[in-house]
């Protein structure tokens, strides 16, 4: 397993719930399409998890 993850937002957070959102921006994804890079930690995988359906992961 490598150590970062680059996750990259692929649907708008228009519509989701607040916590969804302030998951986004808890990851660094403001825009779509923007593509940040992050250690894979428990913590970013469960942040990871709760925006799945926003999101496309690789590791």
């Amino acid at each position: 397993m490598s150590d970062t993850l680059t996750v990259t937002q692929i649907k708008s957070g228009i519509g989701s719930t607040k916590k969804i959102r302030a998951t986004l921006v808890g990851l660094g994804l403001t825009k779509m399409y923007k593509t940040v890079t992050r250690k894979d930690t428990p913590e970013i995988r469960g942040m990871i998890a709760k925006v799945q359906h926003l999101v496309r992961v690789e590791e």
